[in-house]
């Protein structure tokens, strides 16, 4: 039973982790750029709950994804400028702008953390025989499943998703055939903004502290794990991000309890192990170009 309680847990952060890695993935196979700065829409995101905390719940989640998708929509502006410049000079802009939107977080809110108080009667739970499972833990693995399988079907089978795809392709060349590359842009960035939106209304139940630095500590595992599935594709990104989140969570149940300090490092180490067996990323089969997405 212990090993099934940890099996629930671990693929419910995973679904957590494989919707952060999808909005990362989503913006890299459109633009080519990593967003740093990604981790400060969950950060916002939060603290709209924060400072809504005394409204009715409708209206926290609404402002919530408000908030993240205007952030996102003004980031998208921010970087327009950096479109033709080398990837690591955008890369590099996306770093300063995460560090700056923290610091401006620090001057507003201090750097104690705050409660938001989000649907705490989510971190009650059920049982199922022996084991007991969380209403949020149930509630995540519901909206990473629905949201993946929604964000897949508007890539395959909808207009908006087919230029996405196009662009994902050639970016030069879609333009050429009529793409409009700056509306494409926008829609993903709203895209990842919304999924930011949604990742932090379920992490606001279970981890009610926020911070200055709440949404990067998730966008760094979570960035890893797009990486170790592999960077330029959407699904194998998504698993990637799914498979580190999960992975967490089961090393952290089964290291021995004077070791669990080593998480991170022994995370990381089969980290390191996947991307020598396989460097171009543990998910990713071999394809064509412009089936990135």
């Amino acid at each position: 039973m212990r090993f099934l309680q940890t099996l629930i847990d671990a693929l419910a952060l995973g679904a957590l982790f494989a919707l952060v890695a999808m909005g990362v993935s989503l913006l890299f196979g459109v633009m080519r750029l990593v967003n740093f700065a990604y981790g400060e829409l969950m950060t916002a995101g939060a603290y709209a709950l924060l400072l809504t905390k005394d409204m009715a719940t409708p209206v926290r989640i609404v402002t919530a994804l408000a908030v993240t998708m205007a952030l996102a929509a003004l980031i998208n502006v921010i970087l327009r400028p950096f479109r033709a410049v080398p990837p690591t000079t955008s890369l590099i802009a996306t770093f300063a702008l995460s560090f700056l939107l923290q610091n401006l977080a620090i001057l507003w809110f201090g750097t104690q953390g705050s409660a938001m108080e989000f649907l705490p009667d989510l971190n009650q739970a059920f049982a199922i025989g022996e084991v007991r499972v969380r209403w949020i833990t149930l509630a995540s693995l519901v909206i990473g499943v629905v949201l993946v399988a929604t964000m897949a079907l508007i890539l395959r089978r909808t207009d908006i998703g087919l230029q996405m795809r196009a662009a994902a392709a050639d970016f030069s060349m879609a333009r050429v055939l009529g793409v409009r590359g700056n509306w494409v842009i926008l829609v993903a960035f709203l895209a990842t903004g919304f999924l930011a939106g949604a990742v932090t209304l379920a992490l606001a139940v279970q981890r009610p502290l926020v911070t200055p630095s709440y949404g990067f500590n998730v966008l760094v595992p979570a960035l890893v794990g797009v990486v170790v599935g592999g960077l330029d594709r959407l699904v194998a990104g998504t698993m990637g991000g799914f498979f580190v989140g999960f992975a967490t969570v089961m090393l952290g149940q089964y290291l021995p309890p004077d070791a669990r300090v080593f998480l991170n490092s022994a995370l990381f180490t089969v980290v390191i192990v996947v991307l020598l067996v396989r460097p171009n990323g543990l998910f990713v089969r071999q394809t064509r170009g412009y089936e990135r997405l």
